[in-house]
């Protein structure tokens, strides 16, 4: 059997068959190794793609670390707090998920890490906690500035926030 061809998510870095989560953009073909890779791509894909003699902030090797604190209105428990560290820490560009009494910090690579994704987590987290804190969770969320900062960080036009 002959192997697949292998090519570079432009997000994440890793070596991925040419057909996994693929998608065109401008006349090109990129693939990624997770449905999260590819949907950071569709936001901003200038952020990684560039224009002609100006290359995106990741053709640069640039990471963009966020840390983000999130006070709750109390603190979790051991098995609460294990669960909201492996649903936000699974997923990729988390650097660290930092939980004491009733903060959690969660400090992420910008470009590998959409606040919608990681505000997603925290929902999963909080559904499988249940006694409410889905809401709790989703309320120590804001997301406006960042995505702002994600439209000026692109190569091209900004898109939104000014």
């Amino acid at each position: 059997m002959r192997d697949q061809e292998q090519v570079k998510d432009v997000v994440c870095g890793m070596s991925v068959d040419a057909a996994s989560f693929a998608t065109d953009y401008q006349d090109s073909r990129f693939a990624f190794c997770s449905a999260q890779c590819r949907d950071r791509f569709l936001a901003n894909p200038h952020l990684y793609v560039g224009l002609p003699g100006r290359p995106a902030p990741k053709q640069s090797g640039q990471a963009v670390l966020k840390r983000r604190a999130f006070a709750l209105d109390r603190a979790l428990d051991p098995d609460q707090t294990d669960t909201v560290r492996g649903r936000v820490g699974s997923l990729m560009g988390i650097e660290a998920v930092e939980v004491s009494g009733g903060k959690i910090v969660v400090t992420y690579d910008l470009l590998q890490t959409t606040a919608a994704q990681i505000e997603a987590a925290f929902a999963d987290a909080g559904a499988q906690l249940g006694g409410g804190w889905a809401e709790r969770l989703r309320r120590c969320f804001v997301h406006y500035t960042e995505e702002c900062e994600i439209g000026h960080l692109q190569v091209g036009p900004p898109s939104g926030c000014h």
